[in-house]
């Protein structure tokens, strides 16, 4: 399927989503959103689909920040009413969304597409490709969840340096920090993703939905309260058919059939 802004296509049980605004890096705005919007909706819709891969179009840029045209002509409470509510509904799908998800860096992922690649569940790096949020080169500041998201997944103070400077880092720093899984070669990018995505979409759709949804929410839990609710969470895996089917064919010793079920 085909958007302006945003390709969608299905191989076996993964969807893919390029962000497609090569000419401007992939800069996001409010139809891009949309779009994307629109390309979540139809991947979560569809069965058939396990797992969902985002990337960005083009040789240069993963998604290189907002459109700061667009930015620099809007006032605060339209840009509150008709893009940060937009923003991060769109960004928190990538959380919430019971599908797991796969974030392949393809080049400059800066502002809003290192919020985007915080918001998704594993990120794969191009080796030649940096990250940062540069917000504050611009008198501005992240406003798609860079400031609460950068906090809780690295060191507060790291997190801080980032946004206070608005410098850029490297793939191999990104890995040191924590901020993503892997660096591969940038002509092995979607090969690895594809194949990771492969192998998890192995997985139990049902398992992996229940699992996600456990961590997420407990997550915003206290510790106490997140492993009441693990407790719960896997009461409810073992009335399902295929934590059955995984245990049984352990025991007998053979690859398990997953349903969904």
């Amino acid at each position: 399927m085909a958007d302006e802004f945003v390709l969608t296509e299905i191989r076996d049980h993964v969807g893919i989503i390029t962000l497609n605004r090569p000419a401007v890096l992939n800069a996001i705005d409010v139809p891009m959103l949309l779009a994307l919007e629109r390309a979540m909706d139809t991947l979560e819709a569809d069965d058939a689909v396990r797992v969902i891969v985002v990337t960005g179009a083009g040789d240069k840029a993963f998604m290189a920040g907002g459109d700061i045209a667009g930015l620099n002509s809007r006032q605060g409470l339209a840009h509150y009413t008709e893009f940060a509510d937009v923003v991060h509904r769109v960004f928190r799908r990538f959380e919430t969304s019971d599908k797991p998800n796969i974030c392949a860096i393809n080049g400059y992922a800066l502002g809003g597409g290192m919020e985007l690649l915080l918001a998704t569940d594993i990120r794969l790096i191009a080796d030649t490709a940096r990250i940062g949020l540069t917000e504050i080169s611009l008198g501005l500041f992240p406003g798609g969840g860079g400031t609460q998201r950068a906090p809780r997944q690295i060191a507060p103070c790291v997190a801080k340096e980032l946004m206070f400077t608005g410098d850029h880092i490297g793939a191999e720093q990104a890995l040191k920090l924590g901020l993503v899984n892997r660096v591969v070669p940038k002509a092995d990018l979607m090969t690895e993703a594809m194949a990771l995505a492969g192998r998890i979409a192995e997985k139990s759709p049902l398992i992996l939905k229940l699992m996600k949804r456990t961590i997420t929410n407990g997550c915003d839990m206290t510790l106490v309260g997140g492993l009441a609710y693990e407790a719960s969470m896997m009461s409810l895996v073992l009335d399902s058919e295929d934590a059955h089917e995984g245990c049984g064919a352990f025991l007998e010793k053979r690859r398990p059939k997953f349903s969904g079920r």
